[in-house]
């Protein structure tokens, strides 16, 4: 089972993500949770939420402490110490930002960083500075751990052709 806690602000689609990654993971055959967590409730605010996906039934119900990958929708949220907080060593974290990910201020556990500039890409895409779907074909490109031609046809059928574009796009701009 894999890990991945998310940290975006509101209004970034974290949510509306998340169920797509669990959604796409359910119809191949695996198993997947979200459990969002927002504080307080506006947009801008900073939000969270914890991801699991398995080849096996998923029984833990709790946050996710101890994350093997982190998504950060907002590189701004790299400052606050939450959001790195309790990575495996050799953890994963894929973060929106024009900069390389050797310019990111990451912890020293991390064994893979990668950047993606999903605002960037959105904007393009879709008009809107809503980084979620974008953030996604970055997560597939990373990972593998959903079909992407799956997801990519999940996100048409929940946002729209120019979301798919986006999360095609972000597919292959990844920095690693």
């Amino acid at each position: 089972m894999q890990e991945i806690r998310l940290h975006g602000r509101g209004g970034q689609g974290l949510v509306k993500a998340s169920h797509l990654v669990v959604k796409t993971a359910v119809e191949t055959g695996h198993y997947g949770q979200f459990i969002p967590f927002f504080g307080v409730e506006r947009k801008g605010s900073p939000v969270f939420g914890f991801l699991r996906l398995g080849e096996e039934p998923i029984r833990r119900r709790t946050q996710v402490y101890e994350p093997d990958l982190l998504v950060v929708l907002d590189e701004t949220l790299l400052a606050l110490p939450a959001t790195c907080a309790g990575l495996k060593p050799g953890g994963t974290v894929i973060v929106n930002s024009t900069r390389a990910p050797s310019e990111l201020s990451l912890p020293p556990q991390t064994g893979r960083a990668v950047a993606v500039d999903a605002t960037g890409i959105a904007q393009r895409e879709i008009g809107r500075s809503i980084p979620n779907t974008a953030m996604l074909g970055a997560l597939a490109r990373v990972t593998g751990l959903v079909d992407a031609e799956r997801l990519f046809a999940n996100i048409a059928a929940e946002f729209g052709e120019n979301n798919r574009a986006a999360a095609l796009a972000a597919y292959g701009a990844v920095r690693m």
